[in-house]
């Protein structure tokens, strides 16, 4: 799944449309996670694009009267393209801007959305409730501390609750613990102070490495353009089961948390 770093690597590269008039909504497959408003077939035409934001893994796109909101789901990609480009299997959703470019939803796996939002996205039911942006200074170790004295859950598990905060998913959770020195089984309310501190540092210096190098490129992700991103190159943990920790040496491990694979290294990240 496309997390934080490569849901904004795809804002950037739409940033080339702002300012400019939609001519024509087509929606082939509207059987998304949630259907696609038929009626965006009528009201986006004409409307102008005034700004491009992120909250969370959602992309905002505000127009002159409402706001349309964007999220890639499993596998989905937005691209810019031309307007005489074919659609291919899997293209559900184009906007079509009077500059001929496209802006085009593909998602094999149809865990996408596009839905509207209106006059007031923040009050939308799926972003009302989110947590702060992990690169915001609201999110801190005296803020992580404090929200997570109760919480019993395994730390890996809980960086990963978007309500307490956003876009941590599970390749750069597990990145980010390996920085902090943190193993991912520690319950929450057992970091310390300096932990928090420490994790809240790696989690942010991994999230600007990886949007510095256009996100990861794993299964399904490309950026609007088709590149790739590189931050898999620079991976500390992730998907590297049995492979030398780049520290101490010591082979990677594997463990299932909260179904997801959790790789750490035992001896890097001690458990309390």
């Amino acid at each position: 799944m496309p997390e934080l770093p490569e849901v904004e690597t795809t804002r950037l590269g739409l940033l080339p449309l702002l300012n400019h008039r939609v001519t024509q909504v087509v929606i082939r497959n509207g059987s998304l996670r949630w259907p696609i408003p038929q009626s965006l077939i009528e009201s986006l035409p004409q409307q102008t694009l005034k700004a491009l934001t992120r909250r969370a893994k959602y992309i905002l796109a505000h127009f002159d009267q409402g706001v349309l909101l964007l999220h890639l789901g499993m596998s989905g990609r937005l691209r810019l393209l031309s307007q005489d480009e074919p659609p291919q299997k899997h293209d559900h959703f184009d906007l079509i801007f009077n500059t001929g470019q496209v802006l085009r939803l593909h998602d094999p796996r149809r865990f996408g959305a596009v839905l509207w939002a209106g006059d007031d996205p923040q009050s939308h039911k799926l972003l009302s409730a989110l947590g702060p942006e992990p690169l915001d200074k609201a999110f801190s170790g005296n803020y992580l501390q404090q929200n997570m004295r109760t919480r019993t859950a395994a730390i890996k598990i809980t960086i990963m609750d978007s309500h307490l905060v956003v876009g941590v998913g599970n390749i750069y959770a597990s990145e980010s613990l390996f920085r902090a020195r943190i193993h991912p089984l520690t319950p929450a309310k057992a970091l310390s102070l300096d932990d928090c501190n420490r994790l809240v540092v790696a989690i942010k210096s991994t999230l600007r490495d990886a949007l510095a190098a256009g996100g990861s490129s794993l299964r399904d992700f490309l950026s609007t353009d088709g590149s790739p991103g590189y931050f898999q190159q620079a991976y500390f943990a992730y998907a590297r089961t049995g492979q030398p920790c780049k520290i101490c040496a010591n082979p990677i491990k594997n463990i299932r948390l909260g179904q997801r694979s959790t790789f750490y290294c035992d001896v890097c990240q001690r458990l309390p």
